[in-house]
């Protein structure tokens, strides 16, 4: 039985995006875990927290929640690269008409990374659920309650989707002006690719990456309090935006997230684009994704 070809290259993009989620939990969890604590349970500091947990677990109470980001994140980052490169070519395709506000943003581009987003959010809604609730609990030993988790594994389920949908539509955003910008000679050639047609993979994982989580980071905040448990159930996202915004929180758990999203997003974009040449090359198609 012979493969379509037309498959090919959104696999290999599938794939790319697996490897990108696996290298996220390799190098981003112990970050994740202190941002995660902050966010959702505890008014301690960054230092404080990762003291504390290592003090009592070692770096396995670093890795908390680790278990369903490793398999879920996979999904995930395969179904936000390969959700975009599907729909960007459907746009193509199709003929769709597209608009550059400024001459710079396109909006195929905001289209395409909105449904990464989504196809994101789906797979993350329940995944993300279960990670925060292994990071936020204090004993390390206790066993999940599943009766509990299947009544709450939708819970932040809106902000989640809303909060995904920002995120990597920006990232997306923010990877295609860098092109841009590397082309127009605006970018330090030392942050380019060898032809400065756009960042260099690093660059672009970590800078680009940083730049999506502050167009949204108090949405990840309330998301975490929302999956955490630790705040009432009846208490809306709205509701708890406001709160967090009289109490000076809608930034909280920033300097360990942007540290974890520029050592994480960095290296895994370095991975994510050796697996995509790679098997471009072995396959010997053209590239079909975004980046």
């Amino acid at each position: 039985m012979s493969i379509d070809s037309s498959f090919i290259p959104f696999a290999i993009t599938f794939l790319s995006g697996a490897s990108y989620g696996l290298m996220t939990v390799i190098v981003g969890q112990p970050l994740d875990t202190i941002k995660t604590r902050m966010q959702g349970m505890s008014s301690s500091s960054a230092s404080h927290i990762l003291r504390d947990l290592y003090s009592k677990e070692g770096i396995k109470g670093l890795y908390r929640g680790g278990l369903p980001l490793l398999i879920g994140g996979s999904f995930m980052r395969s179904a936000q690269f390969g959700f975009s490169a599907k729909a960007r070519d459907f746009l193509e395709e199709s003929k769709f008409p597209s608009y550059k506000a400024f001459n710079t943003l396109d909006s195929n581009v905001l289209l395409a990374g909105a449904a990464g987003g989504i196809g994101r959010a789906m797979i993350e809604i329940p995944t993300d659920f279960l990670k925060i609730r292994r990071q936020v609990q204090l004993d390390a030993n206790a066993k999940m309650n599943f009766s509990m988790l299947r009544k709450n594994l939708m819970d932040g389920s809106i902000v989640t989707f809303g909060r995904n949908t920002i995120l990597f539509t920006s990232f997306i955003v923010y990877v295609d002006l860098s092109k841009q910008a590397c082309t127009a000679g605006l970018i330090p050639v030392f942050l380019c690719n060898d032809d400065s047609t756009g960042l260099s993979p690093f660059a672009k994982g970590s800078i680009c990456a940083n730049m999506a989580w502050l167009s949204c980071w108090p949405f990840d905040v309330v998301k975490t309090q929302r999956q955490s448990g630790n705040v009432a159930s009846d208490i809306g996202a709205i509701e708890l935006l406001k709160d967090n915004m009289r109490q000076g929180k809608l930034f909280r758990g920033l300097a360990p997230g942007l540290v974890r999203s520029s050592i994480a997003n960095g290296s895994s974009m370095v991975v994510y684009e050796s697996v995509h040449s790679n098997l471009s090359l072995f396959f010997d198609v053209q590239r079909k994704d975004m980046l």
